[in-house]
């Protein structure tokens, strides 16, 4: 049998769940190549074998592979074969590098975002993401990440009248978006790069496919979206119950001149959430998370069905890219 070019290996910060590193962490078998086609035709070969460590951990770091460049990156995310999903309707600001390639978002590095499930607030989000570390942080802006599952049981146990009335009602998300990007926002994606479009008419269509109402504003629009599932099923993993939603990012972070965040999201029928609980879930998800620093070169795969993830404030520079799968 070929010498498989990917070695497990182990790094301090990782936790273990039923016997199961999280994340798993990928390096090269030694001694490590230096060339970009070896990883990606490994990549290409071993797919059965990555995508069942990714069912397994829900996340996939790969260190110390030649993964220079956006360019590079780009490379690495084709060869897994994975359908591009088009950033419509997603709250950062981003910006297109090359290829499928985006920025993570860039909001001001002072700012944590706190966890989410990529794009829980919207009924077409990604299955799966890429990120690349490009330039590692001077200090800070790790990518912490958390097992859904493993916080659904938590909050089931601690409040379970409160995650009752979450699975039968879901939640309404409200937005307030300017024209455009405002950079200094951490959910600053003005409505038109929302929507991809000038024209107010297509905006509207293209909210209406996303299940998402919009009120026309002086300034802007406001984008309600919901009631949608707070708890999800993990179909691909024995139907476990997942804690898929923008809850605590919503109700913690989505905050600027336009936007409170104790407005950004209710319950399904419009009633406050309360504010104690969504705190200690904010302690829950950071108790239960692991933050691996980033080193240049990294390149993490998440499942997005499995993990929640965040971002923690950094010293620049940083350059952490982005890729979404359908």
């Amino acid at each position: 049998m070929a010498m498989t070019l990917f070695k497990e290996f182990q790094l301090p910060q990782q936790k273990i769940y039923d016997s199961v590193p999280f994340p798993a962490v990928l390096t090269p078998n030694s001694p490590p190549s230096s060339s970009l086609d070896l990883l990606t035709s490994a990549v290409k070969s071993e797919k059965p074998f990555l995508e069942s460590l990714l069912l397994k951990s829900g996340a996939i770091l790969f260190r110390g592979f030649p993964v220079f460049s956006a360019s590079d990156f780009n490379g690495v995310v084709e060869s897994f074969g994975f359908q591009e999903l088009p950033y419509v309707g997603g709250a950062a600001p981003r910006t297109n590098v090359v290829g499928r390639v985006f920025t993570a978002n860039e909001s001001p590095p002072d700012q944590k975002i706190p966890f989410h499930h990529e794009m829980a607030q919207v009924p077409e989000f990604p299955s799966k993401l890429f990120f690349f570390c490009e330039v590692e942080p001077k200090t800070g802006g790790e990518t912490p990440i958390v097992l859904s599952h493993v916080v659904y049981e938590k909050m089931r146990e601690k409040y379970p009248e409160f995650v009752r009335q979450l699975e039968k009602q879901g939640l309404i998300y409200n937005r307030v978006l300017g024209e455009k990007d405002n950079p200094n926002s951490p959910i600053g994606r003005g409505w038109k790069s929302t929507f991809l479009t000038e024209n107010k008419a297509v905006a509207e269509e293209r909210a209406a496919k996303l299940g998402m109402k919009l009120e026309w504003l002086e300034d802007g629009v406001k984008t309600i979206m919901g009631p949608i599932p707070a708890v999800k099923t993990d179909e691909s993993r024995a139907n476990r119950k997942i804690w898929f939603n923008s809850m605590v990012a919503a109700y913690t972070g989505w905050e600027d001149e336009r936007n409170d965040p104790k407005k950004a999201v209710t319950f399904g029928d419009g009633t406050p959430l309360p504010g104690d609980i969504i705190h200690d879930c904010l302690n829950i998800l950071e108790q239960e998370s692991v933050a691996i620093p980033w080193k240049k070169g990294d390149v993490l795969l998440i499942d997005n069905w499995a993990v929640l993830h965040a971002r923690k404030s950094f010293i620049p520079p940083r350059r952490v890219l982005a890729s979404l799968v359908k």
